[in-house]
């Protein structure tokens, strides 16, 4: 964790309203950090429902299988998530240290190690000394709290700079729910997530099979649209949870996708979503610039996407951004490397409004201070029209500094 604010982080944090049926706590259990809190536990009420998304990397952590194992219920009590160390690669270790972490906190709350979920995001391949979990237990449960969301969101932090914080209200006509979450992540960025951790909740009543299709679908759009170095992790994990307690004020169910109310919800779970992921972003290792890629008429969505990223992950382009040159041949040379149709004589590219290359060539009134006036920009926009279908994609990225090179080359130390 810097002492270094990002210069990209939010001016102000949301006022972060209580979820009914939501409590957090957390503590300094030193499994890597002298002198800060490394342990989240939040506690869930009985029947709250959840949905999960996770990394695709083949070598997942322990945590992570513990809660694709988990999901299989359903419904949750409590969840419980460790920075510092990400108990990945640790063969059966890393699986004891789960069990041993589940038992501890499930003998402490009194309910079912079915229904208590894990995460941990840190150094990988240094066994989880779990152990030092049951010290602070009995203070994280009696330390809840209903509104200790920064709490929360800086106890799971690793390298980041500051705490990630959303929130939003979704109307049902007469009465409204909340979601909000919190998140973690800075480097190994890249899509199926990242070395991130975000976990959201609601007060609102709904089934798991419509929670589960509301983060699948959502999650294409946020926490995978996003890279800051093009490296996926071991533990990346996304959590919903849904509490049910708004039934207490009458707000009926949501059972099923047809529930016209879906898309409010939807529409506000997408607004968390996508704070948090560019949150994220903006606070990449070493970043000074945020930037966002869209690809336009591409021949499919897919291919767009796949155009999107090359940009995004290409060390010569996010250097050139890094060092604010506008040097478009850039990103003409990812748009060619993507491997995806393009026809260069179609080629259309802006950084923000400014078009730079237009039918294959510079833009015959370029304006090399106009351009170079959008790179000095904090938030940067890039755009390609590649002219040839209907398929558009967008995505997140920031620039890359010296620093991420010496945050990165000391991780460990």
């Amino acid at each position: 964790m810097s002492t270094t604010v990002s210069p990209l982080a939010p001016k102000s944090y949301p006022d972060m309203p209580e979820i009914p049926g939501v409590r957090f706590a957390t503590a300094a259990a030193g499994l890597k950090y002298a002198g800060r809190t490394d342990v989240l536990l939040a506690t869930l009420a009985e029947g709250t429902t959840v949905a999960g998304v996770f990394t695709r990397s083949k070598c997942t952590s322990a945590p992570v299988d513990w809660c694709k194992e988990m999901l299989k219920t359903g419904t949750a009590r409590a969840l419980l998530v460790n920075s510092g160390n990400a108990n990945a690669f640790t063969g059966r270790k890393g699986k004891a240290a789960v069990e041993l972490s589940g038992q501890i906190v499930a003998r402490s709350l009194g309910c079912p190690l079915k229904e208590i979920y894990l995460a941990s995001t840190g150094v990988i391949g240094e066994p989880l000394p779990a152990e030092k979990l049951q010290d602070v237990v009995e203070d994280l449960k009696s330390g809840q709290n209903g509104n200790a969301w920064l709490e929360a969101a800086r106890a799971i932090m690793t390298t980041d700079t500051y705490p990630k914080v959303s929130t939003s209200d979704a109307d049902f006509g007469d009465q409204n729910i909340t979601i909000s979450g919190i998140a973690k992540g800075a480097g190994m960025i890249a899509p199926d997530m990242a070395t991130m951790l975000s976990f959201i909740f609601t007060d609102a009543e709904v089934s798991q099979n419509v929670l589960q299709a509301l983060l699948s679908a959502e999650t294409g759009g946020s926490f995978n649209a996003i890279t800051v170095d093009s490296d996926t992790s071991t533990s990346d994990t996304v959590l919903l949870f849904a509490t049910g307690r708004a039934s207490e004020r009458g707000v009926p169910p949501i059972l099923s996708m047809d529930d016209p109310r879906v898309e409010s919800l939807q529409g506000s779970l997408r607004e968390v979503m996508q704070d948090l992921a560019h949150q994220i972003v903006r606070d990449g290792e070493g970043a000074r610039k945020f930037v966002e890629i869209r690809v336009d008429s591409a021949e499919s969505d897919a291919s767009a996407r796949k155009i999107a990223m090359a940009i995004a992950n290409s060390p010569l382009v996010k250097t050139a951004v890094a060092g604010e040159d506008a040097n478009w041949g850039r990103i003409v040379m990812a748009v060619g490397k993507a491997g995806e149709p393009a026809d260069r004589d179609r080629l259309a590219i802006w950084f923000g409004d400014v078009r730079v290359a237009v039918e294959g060539e510079r833009d015959p009134g370029y304006s090399e201070e106009a351009a170079s006036a959008v790179m000095k920009q904090d938030s940067i926009s890039i755009r390609v029209d590649l002219g040839i279908g209907s398929g558009r994609s967008r995505v997140w990225t920031c620039d890359l500094t010296k620093e991420y090179v010496a945050i990165n080359g000391d991780y460990r130390s």
